[in-house]
């Protein structure tokens, strides 16, 4: 038996052969141009040796305890990390009346919405110099401290601060944890992973707000923040101690010191990229401010001549030049921006036009979050069981959930039955699921292998970009449609002069937009006054959903031009690799 032969089967007489085989001479390039899994890295040293892209095969085998300490700090991680988005809004006037901040109560929220989606680009790039075991241990340690600060706060500043760095701790969480997955997953089951992580990200935005809520009165928001300040640091601890502190680092950064690989970081690429994205984030929030949208835009610029030169760049040229990853990026925020709309809304719909309390207006998110988890499962577990191209399915599952959200347009009134109008948020949400899984994967197929770390947390970032967008933009969509739709039913409620409205009348305008639930509040509107809300409402609805459709179609294009093919110089099938290995290894053997 030849050299090759028993590369290929596991034999190489030696206790050391493993090791020989898994360092000095590759037989199969994996996704991070590691080589083949080696045995004495598996739990079981009897255990066969698997090819590096075989569907089965892991880059970093783990036994069944290390693996459920990883999948149970990292849910745990997620949980925290997604039920901060939600849960600051049935505690956030709590908050500001204690600290007496009712001004800037707006920026609790977008305070950490910023940090998380500045914090994601630079997250995997640094995870190739620190390792993952490494980053993730010091993103939940600045959500800890982050924890800390904001049950402490003395003041809004304060408060904020905290909120800040809970952002920048969720940040790298979110990003590690697709890296994770990537790293310490088969092909075959990667899907399924992502589609847990996914079902996870959602239980934790579905029930954040009702645990935020359940617990306010019972144990105050200050130790309900402090108290995910050890459960952070815990679950944190956990994932690092239970994977390979050098797991994918660069083979050039494995043997230089910390100072050292401090002294390599693209310090101005770092930051005036994140520089960009608080100014453009910054511009988006609340009220829409052009300059500091125009200002990102010159911090842009600044970004990519840094990136130009840099010898070690945080997100290289050719990452921001390839086609795939720069389109799905780009569809991924028309996407997920579109989507917040369905989130933002359907409560507001059960409000002002169903007339339901709040607590059963938050509870339409159940269903669409359902379908989200179930879906994101569903294809993993069934469809996705490989590492290739999913060109079809991903902007087949987008065009599905653009059909959705144009169909709502249409339910969104209150002649509709309620069971419909239950049964396509569902249908949103499982559409939703299924393609954030599909996209993934296929970008995972369009880009290089040695940079999937960059492309995942680049995807992160511009799906963080879009609850921005969601509420800049199809928020002033829906303003503008609703005080039109008001100002015209009470002009003709008033008799249809050609005079403007009273003051009493605008005043009731200004209070039924920023409170949807005073439509059926009792004293505030007459019956004629609240048929002409409930309509104003609906008409908002429906312009909103099919202008988040129209753009869908935009979305739609732009994932179908990704392409299917993987880069030049990739090989997409196993067998192909096998012959360059074998060749390469004949040629050598013939000099």
């Amino acid at each position: 038996m030849t050299d090759i032969d028993r590369r290929r089967h596991g034999d190489n007489g030696s206790s050391t052969a493993s090791t020989a085989v898994a360092e000095d001479t590759p037989l199969l390039r994996s996704e991070t141009a590691s080589s083949v899994t080696a045995r004495d890295a598996s739990p079981d040293a009897n255990a066969p040796l698997l090819p590096a892209d075989s569907p089965d095969a892991t880059k970093q085998p783990l036994g069944w305890k290390r693996a459920t300490c990883i999948v149970l700090s990292m849910w745990a991680l997620i949980f925290l990390q997604a039920s901060n988005m939600s849960g600051i809004t049935t505690t956030q006037s709590t908050i500001a009346a204690d600290l007496d901040a009712y001004e800037s109560a707006m920026w609790f929220t977008s305070a950490y919405m910023i940090s998380v989606s500045s914090v994601a680009p630079l997250a995997g790039r640094l995870a190739m110099i620190f390792s993952p075991a490494t980053m993730i241990l010091w993103s939940a340690g600045c959500f800890s401290v982050g924890a800390l600060v904001t049950a402490l706060a003395p003041n809004a500043v304060v408060f904020i601060l905290g909120r800040v760095l809970l952002g920048v701790g969720s940040g790298g969480i979110m990003t590690l944890c697709m890296i994770l997955i990537i790293e310490l997953t088969s092909k075959k089951r990667r899907g399924l992973w992502i589609g847990l992580t996914n079902a996870g990200f959602t239980i934790g935005v579905s029930v954040g707000a009702v645990v935020f809520g359940a617990l306010l009165p019972v144990i105050g928001w200050r130790l309900l923040f402090g108290a995910q300040a050890p459960m952070a640091a815990l679950a944190g601890l956990g994932v690092s101690l239970s994977i390979n502190p050098a797991m994918a680092t660069r083979e050039n950064s494995k043997n230089r010191s910390v100072w050292q690989k401090l002294a390599g970081v693209d310090y101005a690429g770092a930051t005036t990229l994140t520089i960009t994205i608080v100014l453009f984030l910054y511009g988006l929030s609340g009220t829409i401010q052009l300059l500091p949208i125009a200002l990102s835009f010159l911090t842009l610029a600044m970004f990519l001549t840094a990136e130009s030169f840099a010898r070690d760049p945080i997100i290289p040229i050719p990452v921001l030049r390839s086609r795939g990853v720069l389109l799905s990026c780009l569809s991924q925020l028309g996407f997920m921006a579109s989507r917040w709309t369905v989130l933002f809304y359907a409560p507001i719909f059960v409000l002002a036009v169903r007339g339901l309390p709040p607590a059963v207006a938050g509870a339409i998110l159940l269903p669409t979050n359902l379908g989200f988890g179930l879906g994101s499962v569903v294809v993993g577990a069934l469809h996705i069981r490989r590492a290739g191209s999913f060109w079809l399915p991903a902007w087949v599952s987008l065009l599905l959930f653009s059909t959705t959200l144009f169909t709502l347009a249409f339910v969104s009134n209150a002649a509709a039955p309620p069971a419909l109008y239950i049964a396509i948020v569902f249908l949103n949400g499982l559409c939703t699921g299924a393609a954030l899984n599909y996209t993934l994967s296929h970008l995972l197929h369009v880009s290089s292998p040695d940079t999937h770390y960059i492309v995942t947390s680049l995807l992160s970032t511009f799906r963080g970009f879009a609850g921005s967008f969601g509420t800049a933009i199809g928020g002033g969509i829906f303003s503008r449609t609703l005080r039109d739709a008001l100002t015209e039913g009470f002009k003709r409620l008033d008799g249809g002069g050609d005079g403007g409205l009273d003051r009493a009348r605008q005043k009731l305008i200004t209070v039924l937009i920023g409170s949807p639930a005073a439509v059926y509040q009792d004293g505030v509107l007459n019956a004629a006054e609240r048929l002409v809300a409930v309509q104003g409402y609906e008409r908002a609805l429906e312009v909103l959903y099919k202008s988040a459709a129209a753009a869908c179609v935009l979305v739609v294009a732009l994932q179908v031009c990704t392409g299917w093919t993987a880069p030049p110089g990739e090989r997409e099938d196993d067998e192909g690799e096998i012959e360059e290995a074998v060749a390469e290894h004949d040629g050598t053997m013939e000099a």
